[in-house]
């Protein structure tokens, strides 16, 4: 059994918010948490989250979208929700010793051509960078440096 916390990221289709959030937690923070990610409403893994993820160095081409059903009832020592829609479908996870709730837009608008729509994916991947890995290293791995309960959804 390991001796990591354990932090969950869900969104509604764990397919690209959350994906790119367990991709730059495992890249970031990886051998200090086990990180994991699933959707409310599973997919597939969008092609334009694994090609921004490639385009920064993070391979995330081998992770599938999982539903959160497969982890209900596990324990976790944080649970992230980084979609609205999820957020309020999932207000309160079992087996969750903290849960918070990060706004993050979704990059996914399809009246983007593919070049705006790249754009957009690039955009939310450099945010949940930002923004999502420094609440994990926060919240899990130096806790004390102030407490994060839910994000206004504008970046800091």
């Amino acid at each position: 059994m390991s001796l990591l916390k354990r932090v969950l990221i869900l969104c509604t289709g764990n397919s690209c918010r959350s994906q790119m959030a367990e991709g730059w937690v495992r890249h970031d923070l990886g051998g200090r948490v086990e990180v994991f990610s699933a959707g409310t409403h599973p997919s597939t893994v969008h092609p334009m989250a694994t090609r921004v993820m490639a385009e920064a160095g993070v391979d995330i081409s081998a992770q599938t979208s999982k539903s959160l059903s497969r982890y209900w009832g596990e324990p976790f020592d944080l649970v992230v929700t980084v979609c609205d829609a999820a957020s309020e479908a999932c207000p309160a996870f079992a087996g969750a010793a903290r849960q918070i709730h990060e706004s993050i837009p979704d990059p996914a608008v399809p009246s983007l051509d593919d070049e705006e729509q790249m754009e957009s994916f690039r955009r939310v991947r450099d945010r949940i960078r930002r923004r999502i890995v420094r609440l994990v290293r926060r919240e899990l791995i130096d806790p004390g440096d102030g407490a994060v309960t839910r994000s206004s959804g504008r970046d800091r």
